[in-house]
């Protein structure tokens, strides 16, 4: 019995896949803690001084998108530079992220009740 081994599209990296999966398994993790009065420790944000595991979820993924755009850039960058491809997907992006992110906020919000709106939240920051 043989078994075919798939190759790796080129152009990807591995670890950084993994790292993102990792990553992404832990935002479920500290997202869905259970009840929010009794959450295991170290799923729960530091008050001031210290860090937790839960604390390093945002940095790595944005540790994760930052290596991840050198590839996106190297695909995207023409003849023309930065002003042929890629400064085009760098508006569209950022824009489908805001508006996503406010559409989230918006919906959350009404679930949860809350009368205030964040116009600064995750996806925005990014």
């Amino acid at each position: 019995m043989s078994t075919e081994v798939q190759p790796i599209k080129p152009g990807r990296l591995l670890s950084l896949d993994v790292f993102r999966g990792l990553t992404i398994a832990g935002m479920f993790l500290v997202n869905n803690a259970g009840d929010w009065g009794h959450v295991f420790t170290p799923l729960d944000h530091a008050e001031w001084l210290g860090c937790t595991a839960t604390d390093l979820i945002f940095p790595f993924f944005l540790f994760i998108m930052g290596v991840a755009m050198t590839f996106s850039f190297a695909k995207h960058m023409g003849k023309e530079g930065i002003w042929g491809e890629l400064l085009p997907h760098i508006l569209r992006r950022a824009t489908i992220l805001i508006a996503l992110g406010l559409i989230l906020n918006v919906v959350s919000g009404a679930a949860l009740g809350r009368e205030t709106f964040r116009w600064v939240g995750v996806l925005q920051r990014i």
